[in-house]
């Protein structure tokens, strides 16, 4: 399954890597990183038919998540790509407009790996 993790902090991608080191060896998972909302859709210009799951960071300079959010639900409806924010501000205002706009799921930062893991493997289920 091919995952987009969109987060504007370097050490996101590290992160993910060694978190999910088993299930990248084992082709469970395939992660592919952009930095902020206008790479992630650069990127979903070319491979959006891949994608399966996005991982987007609300708070980021530039386009928000919400933002990145609401163009991915407007651009992408056939087949839509299931989308998980993540902020580590757990706020009502955020976790309202992530739902409105679309969201599948939303996270709280420090992430909890073993709870994501979780939740990715009943996507693939």
């Amino acid at each position: 399954m091919k995952i987009l993790v969109v987060d504007d902090e370097a050490d996101v991608q590290p992160l993910f890597i060694q978190r999910f080191r088993k299930e990248i060896r084992e082709h469970e998972f395939d992660f592919e990183f952009a930095m902020s909302g206008e790479e992630a859709l650069a990127y979903l210009k070319e491979k959006h038919s891949e994608v399966v799951l996005i991982l987007s960071d609300i708070n980021m300079p530039g386009m928000s998540g919400i933002e990145l959010l609401s163009k991915i639900r407007h651009d992408y409806a056939a087949p839509p790509p299931v989308v998980m924010m993540i902020t580590a501000y757990a706020d009502e205002e955020n976790h309202r407009q992530a739902m409105q706009n679309g969201a599948n799921d939303f996270l709280t930062k420090p992430l909890d790996f073993a709870l994501l893991k979780e939740k990715l493997k009943t996507l693939i289920l």
